[in-house]
């Protein structure tokens, strides 16, 4: 690290697939110096249960390679990301000090230490805060209110918010934020990885190999859900559009665990063009979206804050569906364009959509086309590039 390096302080939870590349690539420039103070402690262990997909969880890509970090002690007695008090760090304040940074980032402040952090830096050194929430799920109430008061509160302790999309942008402005103290910092996925730029494997190949191996024809069209089987992602919904859509030609593959598998393969069994997959790696997921030519995140919420799966499979080059619930769809389809965004549960537009595309393949390749191109918009360089330039005014 140079000494006209400006030195930033990121914290966050813990090791998460989508922004390892991030913080590698943050890291590798000459500009920013970079250390991740990761808060849930236990978390380095790597292996770890995910209550919805209801298994143990360990990503086959690096996550703590290619940047410096450290995890500092976390003292809760319930440890994790599911409760304020899972993150209790007493020392994490005094070892960000200790490491002098020129300005501090923090991901999500919604845990004790997350707080506690923002509120120590505010007034001592430039805080920066990413979030992605939105006002998607908000209903009128005192409750409402009563958070728009607190929020308005933590939101005070920020001096800059990098905004992932339209949404959030909406909801940081409804929080007491200026436009000034807002960057456009787009959510992003690892595009090159997706795309197949980063290896000589022909991704494509493989899946076509799959595809025949589970029996699915060439000239079939395949649906593909792939997430947590649960009520918020309402998987439910494929096979609500396997119903509406009778064709033959038709095939949808969901993809993954949850509390609604067993649910899920009971109400399919009478349909043979439904096919099932157990939870995959990140490592194989480039050709998990290449088994399909569109796919859908036909989001209820509450909690649908993005749907990065969605850059995922636009990356790979599909055609995608949105719920209107889930918070990227405005930003990431143009609707005819690379895909359709349409209300959580309406099966009719969705089976109009996709009788149209069983007949026009010509229309479904050029869907295809606009969200590779697209997903250029969502990349890390630009999220990089929005954090460099801020470090340049620190």
């Amino acid at each position: 690290m140079t000494s006209k390096m400006k030195k930033l302080a990121i914290v966050s939870s813990h090791p998460i697939q989508y922004n390892a590349p991030l913080f590698r690539q943050l890291s590798g420039g000459q500009e920013v110096g970079v250390r991740v103070f990761y808060t849930w402690e236990q978390s380095q262990a790597g292996r770890k249960f995910d209550p919805d997909f209801g298994k143990d969880i360990e990503w086959d890509i690096p996550l703590l390679e290619g940047y410096e970090y450290q995890f500092v002690k976390n003292i809760s007695t319930d440890p994790g990301t599911h409760h304020f008090k899972g993150l209790v760090n007493p020392t994490l304040n005094q070892e960000i000090v200790a490491w002098g940074p020129d300005a501090v980032l923090v991901f999500g402040w919604s845990f004790d230490s997350h707080l506690k952090c923002l509120r120590y830096f505010h007034g001592r050194a430039p805080v920066f805060f990413r979030g992605d929430s939105t006002l998607l799920d908000e209903q009128a109430g005192i409750k409402r209110q009563l958070r728009r008061w607190f929020l308005k509160w933590v939101y005070r302790h920020v001096d800059v918010a990098l905004y992932v999309g339209e949404h959030n942008k909406e909801y940081f402005l409804k929080h007491g934020l200026r436009e000034r103290q807002l960057v456009k910092a787009p959510h992003a996925v690892d595009n090159e990885r997706f795309a197949g730029g980063k290896t000589n494997e022909d991704y494509a190949v493989r899946a076509a190999q799959w595809r025949r191996e589970m029996g699915v024809g060439e000239n079939e069209l395949v649906v593909l859900f792939a997430g947590k089987m649960e009520p918020k992602k309402d998987p439910l919904f494929l096979l609500e559009l396997a119903a509406r859509v009778p064709d033959p030609r038709l095939r949808i593959i969901l993809v993954g665990n949850g509390v609604l598998e067993g649910e899920l393969k009971q109400a399919a069994a009478g349909d043979a063009r439904i096919l099932f997959l157990d939870f995959q790696n990140q490592g194989m997921m480039p050709v998990v979206y290449r088994l399909a030519e569109i796919f859908i995140l036909p989001s209820r919420g509450p909690g649908e804050t993005w749907g990065l799966a969605v850059n995922e499979a636009m990356a790979c080059g599909r055609a995608v569906g949105m719920s209107s619930k889930a918070g990227g769809a405005i930003d990431l389809v143009e609707e005819g364009v690379n895909g359709i965004i349409f209300k959580p549960g309406d099966v009719e537009k969705c089976g109009v959509w996709i009788d149209t595309l069983l007949e026009d393949r010509r229309k479904l390749v050029e869907m295809q086309q606009r969200s590779g191109e697209r997903i250029g918009q969502f990349s890390y360089e630009h999220i990089v590039d929005a954090i460099r330039q801020l470090m340049t005014t620190v």
